[in-house]
C-alpha cells in the first residue's frame, strides 16, 4: 500500500543511492502487477534482476493509495530532465506519459481523508479459483497477503431494481423473484454445463478426446447468446448468465455494436471457473474474494518473493534515459536519474514508459487507437444491500438506457477490507468505451441510479448509522465520486518488452496470459514460476484453504 504521494517522484536535488554490480539479465522499470509478477519469475529461473520505481511504493498503475495522493497520481508531474553520466553509450531520452484522462470530481471527502484507500485497477476480484491465487501459492506470496469474501454476491440491475443472482442450484431455490418454469429452465441449462464441465475434465485426466456429457462442437462454436435462446431462457436469465456470470462486456444481440461476441465455448469455461470458485475456501462465500488493504497488496507480494531469490529492489529511482547499442539496433541499458548506467541482456517497462522507436519491428501490433476504459470512484454512506458488506453489481447492455452497448460493473467495498472507516463504503465502477462521452455517461447514469446525491447539509454524524439503518429501495448517499478514462494495451515484444496495463476485465486472466508471454520471449526454455520456487516458511503446510482468512 502506498505510503506517499505518487506523480512527484523524487527530487532532482535527491542523493540517490550507487547501484552495485552495474550490469543485470533483467532490469525492470516500474512495479506493477505484470512487472512484478515477471520479476518473481524471472529470478525463480536464476536470471539477475534490478527492479526499480520512480515511486517510493510499489504497485505503479496497479496501486492502492491513499486518498490524497490520488489527484497528483492521476495528473502527474513532468519526468525528471536526463541526468548527465560519463559513459559514452548513445542513449535516447525516456519520457513517462499519463494514461488518465477527462478527470472529474465532485464532492469532498468525509475527514480523515487519509483513511481512504483507493485502488487504480478498480472494480477488480479474485476467482477463487483462478490462476492468480494459485500463483500466488506457488511462488509463497500467498504468505504476504491476505483476502475476505465479497460475501454479498452479484446483484443483477433489471427494470430498475437489483436481483440476487442464481448462481448456484441452492441460489436458484432460494430466489423469490424467479417463476417455477423460470427455475426449471435455469436448472437444466447448469445440469448442462456442469455435465459439459465434468466430461471435458475427465476427457482432460484421461487423455481422451471425446466423453460422455460434452457439448458437441456445434454448440460450442455457436454464439453463446444463440446457445442460450435455444434453452429457452428467458430475456432477465439471459443477462445473468451473459454479463454476470459469463462476464461479457457487449451487447449480445446487437450486431452492429457487439465488439466481442462472446463463443459457447469460451463462456463455458468462465462459467467452469465461477463454479470452481464457489466452495474453495471455506471461509468465503461465494466465487470472488479480495485482498485486504486493496490490490496495491498483490504486486508488492509478488516483490517480496523475487527478493528472496535474489532480486534487487531500489524505489525513488527514476529512469531518464535507455541505452542503445547503435549497431545492432537494441536497448542494452539504462541511466538512472543518478546519472549511473546499468547494463542489461534484458529491458522490462511498465506502460506508462514511451520506449522510443529503434526502427525495428515489434512482434505485437500496436493500435493506433488505443481501447479505453471509463472508470469511477465514489464514496459512499450505506451499502447497496442490506446486510452485506462487500457486493459486486452488474449493469447489462441496454438496463441504463436503450444506447447502452457496453456492460457497466460496480464494486462496493466496505471497511473490513481496511480500505475506508467504518460506516462507509467504497464504490467502484467501470465499463469499455470508445471515447469520453460515451464511457462517462454510462458511469454517472449507473452512479445516479444507485446512489442519491448528498441533499442537506444536516448529514454530519449521519453516516456512522445509515448503513445500519438501511433497507431496500432506500439509495445511499454518494459523498464524494471521480470519474476518469484511462488507455488500455496490451504488453509488447521487442529490444525492450512493454508490459500490459489494468484493462476492462473484472479479474487477471488476461493480464496474467499477456505476462505469460513476455517471460516466454525473455527465458524460452523455463518454467513460469514453479511450484518448488516458492520459499519455505516456518509455518508453511502446504494448505490452500489458508489463502483466505
Amino acid at each position: 500500500m502506498a505510503d506517499a504521494p505518487a506523480a512527484g517522484g523524487c527530487s532532482p536535488q535527491q542523493d540517490y543511492p550507487t547501484i552495485d554490480p552495474t550490469s543485470f539479465d533483467v532490469v525492470i522499470c516500474g512495479t506493477g502487477l505484470p512487472e512484478s509478477v515477471l520479476a518473481a519469475a524471472c529470478a525463480a529461473a536464476g536470471k539477475s534482476v534490478l527492479h526499480i520505481d520512480p515511486n517510493p511504493f510499489y504497485g505503479s498503475l496497479f496501486s492502492s493509495l491513499p486518498f490524497p495522493s490520488l489527484p497528483s497520481f492521476l495528473s502527474p508531474s513532468p519526468s525528471p530532465s536526463s541526468a548527465s553520466s560519463s559513459s559514452s553509450a548513445a542513449a535516447v531520452d525516456l519520457r513517462r506519459r499519463s494514461m488518465y484522462t477527462e478527470v472529474e470530481t465532485t464532492g469532498e471527502a468525509p475527514e480523515p481523508s487519509r483513511r481512504f484507500t483507493v485502488d487504480l485497477v478498480g472494480p477488480r476480484v479474485l476467482y477463487c479459483a483462478d490462476e492468480a491465487v494459485d500463483l500466488l501459492i506457488r511462488s509463497g506470496g500467498s504468505h504476504h497477503v491476505e483476502f475476505k469474501s465479497v460475501e454479498g454476491g452479484t446483484l443483477l440491475y433489471w427494470e430498475g431494481g437489483l436481483y440476487p443472482v442464481p448462481d448456484s442450484r441452492k441460489a436458484i431455490f432460494k430466489d423469490t423473484t424467479l417463476q417455477l418454469t423460470e427455475k426449471n429452465l435455469l436448472f437444466r441449462f447448469f445440469k448442462l454445463v456442469q455435465s459439459h464441465i465434468a466430461a471435458d475434465a475427465a476427457a482432460a485426466g484421461e487423455g481422451e478426446g471425446e466423453a460422455s456429457g460434452k457439448l458437441p462442437d456445434e454448440y460450442l462454436d455457436l454464439p453463446f447468446v444463440e446457445f442460450l435462446k435455444q434453452q429457452r431462457l428467458s430475456p432477465k436469465m439471459r443477462a445473468v448468465v451473459l454479463y454476470a456470470i459469463g462476464m461479457a462486456d457487449y451487447d449480445q444481440d446487437g450486431v452492429d455494436s457487439c465488439d466481442g461476441l462472446l463463443s459457447t465455448r469460451e463462456a463455458v469455461k468462465t462459467i467452469a471457473l465461477y463454479s470452481s470458485s464457489i466452495g474453495r475456501f471455506a471461509n468465503a462465500e461465494g466465487a470472488f474474494i479480495y485482498p485486504m488493504y486493496g490490490h496495491g497488496e498483490l504486486p508488492q507480494a509478488f516483490c517480496r518473493c523475487a527478493a528472496v531469490k535474489g532480486a534487487l529492489y531500489v524505489l525513488r529511482m527514476p529512469a531518464t534515459s535507455l541505452l542503445v547499442d547503435e549497431d545492432k539496433k537494441r536497448y542494452v541499458g539504462i541511466r538512472l536519474a543518478s546519472g549511473q548506467d546499468i547494463m542489461c541482456q534484458q529491458l522490462i517497462v511498465d506502460p506508462s514508459y514511451e520506449i522510443p522507436s529503434l526502427d525495428m519491428p515489434c512482434t505485437t501490433p500496436v493500435s493506433n487507437s488505443p481501447r479505453k476504459v471509463a472508470r469511477g470512484i465514489c464514496i459512499i454512506s450505506s451499502s447497496v444491500k442490506r446486510d452485506s458488506s462487500n457486493v459486486l453489481v452488474v449493469f447489462p447492455p441496454k438496463s441504463l438506457e436503450e444506447e447502452q452497448v457496453t456492460a457497466v460493473r460496480v464494486l462496493q467495498l466496505s471497511s473490513n477490507l481496511a480500505v475506508c472507516p467504518p460506516g462507509m463504503f467504497m464504490a467502484y465502477l467501470s465499463t469499455p468505451c470508445t471515447d469520453a462521452f460515451t464511457g462517462k455517461k454510462c458511469i454517472s447514469k449507473a452512479i445516479d441510479a444507485l446512489f442519491t446525491t448528498k441533499a442537506s447539509d444536516d448529514l454530519e454524524g449521519h453516516s456512522e448509522t445509515t448503513s445500519e439503518n438501511n433497507t431496500e429501495g432506500v439509495k445511499p448517499t454518494l459523498l464524494w465520486s471521480c470519474v476518469y478514462l484511462q488507455e488500455i494495451t496490451q504488453g509488447t515484444s521487442g529490444t525492450a518488452l512493454s508490459c500490459p496495463m489494468p484493462d476492462q476485465n473484472l479479474d487477471y486472466r488476461s493480464i496474467l496470459e499477456s505476462t505469460k508471454k513476455l517471460f516466454s520471449d525473455i527465458c524460452p526454455n523455463e518454467e513460469f514460476l514453479p511450484r518448488n520456487s516458492a520459499p519455505k516458511y516456518a509455518d508453511d503446510d502446504s494448505d490452500s484453504s489458508e489463502i483466505t482468512r
